[in-house]
């Protein structure tokens, strides 16, 4: 596995009221998010980015505010109407 080293201030955890072993999952978890929200890793290669479970990932989504499909409410209806 390689490794991303980043540089914040110590003010960064003092904000957030994290220990740098929190952040770190926290950022794991960010970046995961959002480059499955941008389309360019799938939920499994997301799920290995955060370090957690397929499902527990999915499950953490909400709080990023990111959906769990693409689809507009309008085209999910559509789908089931005409299934």
């Amino acid at each position: 596995m390689k490794t991303i080293q980043i540089e914040y201030p110590d003010e960064v955890l003092i904000s957030l009221n994290e220990t740098p072993e929190e952040f770190s999952r926290e950022i794991r978890m960010a970046a995961a998010a959002k480059l499955y929200e941008l389309g360019k890793l799938s939920s499994w290669r997301a799920a290995e980015l955060a370090g957690i479970s397929r499902v527990s990932f999915l499950q953490a989504l909400d709080r990023y505010n990111v959906a769990i499909f693409d689809m507009e409410v309008e085209e999910l209806e559509k789908n089931v109407h005409n299934a």
